[in-house]
């Protein structure tokens, strides 16, 4: 099921910031976001809607920055689409609930571990298992 509200109702349920990222498609800066270093046992939520996207036994230091994870909890509260955009060609991943810009999946994992699902913390709530 998908969540559609106007945008000023998001406007108002984010901070600037937040707004930015998820309405707009924007990125936070690297290395600044409260889930980066985070090591604890959970479930990462999106922020916008509260669907389950990832879990903390995927979680792994990419070293890039950002939160990254092998691989969602369920692929059916995921939507990637084709991003052009910044003069490159990658794959932008969204809350398929609520469409709320998540950030990037890219396939440069080695050993075949999956994928390198790398995500602006500003995108998730945790909650902590």
């Amino acid at each position: 099921m998908e969540l559609k509200e106007t945008e000023d109702k998001w406007k108002k349920k984010f901070t600037k910031e937040q707004y930015r990222v998820l309405r707009e498609k924007g990125t936070e800066v690297p290395f600044t976001g409260k889930y980066v270093n985070n090591h604890e046992k959970g479930i990462y939520k999106c922020a916008g809607c509260g669907a389950p996207l990832f879990s903390s036994d995927e979680k792994f230091n990419s070293g890039t920055g950002w939160p990254s994870f092998y691989k969602p909890m369920n692929k059916d509260n995921i939507d990637e689409k084709e991003d052009r955009s910044h003069g490159m060609i990658r794959t932008e991943v969204l809350c398929k609930k609520c469409g709320g810009h998540l950030g990037h999946v890219f396939d440069d994992v080695p050993e075949n571990k999956g994928c390198r699902y790398c995500i602006n913390s500003i995108s998730l709530d945790f909650q902590k298992m």
